[in-house]
Formats: structure tokens, sequence, C-alpha cells
């Protein structure tokens, strides 16, 4: 059987993996601080038929060989933390990182996660909490009887309370990992540490190369439609010259079996 047959077909998976990375990052041009996603390909084993260098006659040497290529798989997917466009909401516990840096968020088992969707809220005990109910770290509670609410670029929450005194009730902490592209992506917005991304160092905001916050704004998605819809439409033509590679050996093999007819 040609060997193309199956170099094809890894080529045809490894295109409709690359189509499943644009549909989700497409699907999620809208999702707060959503970071696309980028799929990287990698060349399979070779069957080396004449290694370069052999020795062809006395003295010298052919100056390449003769390999043939085993197709292709897909390598990895890494996360594009180049930053997204920041939306003016006006809500004052809506805060976007300018920078690097990740919110800290405890899940009910106690383990920490982390996001850059900065949708914050207080739930009914006055915890700052994300969308999903999940308090942030270090938790910060606003009294009841707090008129006003403001986060500063250095993460501190200022209140007003209904005497008109002003206090401040908590800082925001961030943190930064030496390799973001590592982190695993669980769905809802939320990352988790992996020994790829390394330890986390958590920080004030705008100190020690971690970003500023900036209340009152959202940070979009980072999605390039045009972007994605060009690579889909050059993942859509790979698809379909690795099917014609499959069709060219087939009709090869149907000319080889006619000879003796």
């Amino acid at each position: 059987m040609l060997r193309a047959f199956s170099t094809a077909a890894t080529g045809m998976t490894g295109q409709q993996t690359m189509v499943d990375v644009i549909a989700n990052n497409l699907a999620n041009v809208n999702t707060t601080g959503f970071k696309r996603s980028q799929i990287n390909f990698q060349d399979l084993l070779y069957v080396t038929m004449e290694e370069p260098g052999t020795e062809i006659a006395s003295g010298i040497n052919s100056p390449s060989g003769i390999e043939i290529g085993s197709g292709v798989r897909a390598a990895s997917t890494i996360k594009v933390f180049s930053p997204g466009e920041l939306e003016n909401t006006g809500n004052p516990l809506d805060i976007a990182i300018a920078g690097d840096g990740f919110l800290q968020v405890t899940m009910p088992n106690g383990d920490l996660r982390y996001t850059r969707d900065g949708s914050l809220m207080t739930n009914a005990n006055g915890e700052l909490v994300t969308t999903n109910g999940y308090a942030i770290e270090p938790a910060i509670s606003v009294p009841i009887d707090a008129v006003s609410v403001s986060i500063e670029k250095d993460g501190g929450v200022n209140i007003t309370d209904s005497s008109g005194t002003q206090s401040v009730v908590g800082t925001i902490q961030l943190a930064r990992f030496p390799n973001p592209s590592g982190l695993l992506s669980e769905g809802g917005n939320l990352l988790s540490e992996t020994e790829a991304s390394g330890t986390p160092t958590t920080g004030t905001p705008g100190e020690n190369g971690i970003g500023s916050i900036q209340s009152g704004f959202l940070e979009k998605s980072n999605v390039q439609m045009v972007t994605e819809l060009v690579n889909l439409i050059t993942a859509q033509r790979a698809y379909e010259i690795n099917s014609r590679a499959i069709r060219a050996g087939d009709d090869m093999l149907r000319t080889a079996n006619g000879i003796v007819r």
C-alpha cells in the first residue's frame, strides 16, 4: 500500500484539530478575559532509505540522502496572552488587569484557581466574588452600610459609609506565573496551576512586573475574527489538499491494477 495514504491521513487529522481550536476561539470571541489558543505542529518519524554523506564512490560522498516522512501531528496548543481590548462598563466592581497577572479565586474545596475575568460582585455576605460565586483570594468583604465602593490601581478597595467616612476594607492581590501558557484551562474562565506553569508569585498590582488594575473596565477576548477566519480557510484548504493526495494514491493503485487487464 502507498505510504501516502497514512501520511495524508495524519495531515487531515491535524487540520481537523486546528479547525477545532479555531472554532473554540471564535465561540469565545465575546468571553471576558478569554485568551485565544494557537496550535503547534511537528513532523513525524522519517524512513531513511539513504543517509546523507553515504559513500557512493571511492572518495565521493552523497551530498544528500533519501528520507520519506510519515506525516504530521499536533504537538501542543498554547494560549496567547496578548492583551484584549478594554471595555468601559461604568461598574465600579468591574476590573481589568493592565499587564501581567491573574485574579486568585478560592474554590469550595479550598484550592486556588486563576482568572483574567474581572466581573466581580458582592454576595449575600458582602464578599467580593466572581460571577460563579467563588470568593477572590485574599477574601474582601464590603460592609452592608457602604454607600459606594471604588477599587484603586494598586488593588485597594475603598468604601464610603452612610456617614461619609472613607476606609480601606482590603487589597486585591494578583498572581503572576513564569509560564502562563502552561496553565490548565478548566472552563468557567478558570485556570489551574501545573508543573509547566511554574509556581505563582503574588503581589500588589503595579509592582514587580505585575499589571495594574483598571476599575470600571473589563478585558474583552483577544480573539481577532479576521485572523481566525483566515486560519480557518487555510486549514480547510490544507484538509482538501491532503484528501486529494489520498485520491491521487488511489488513482495510482487503480492504474497499476489495470495494467494486467
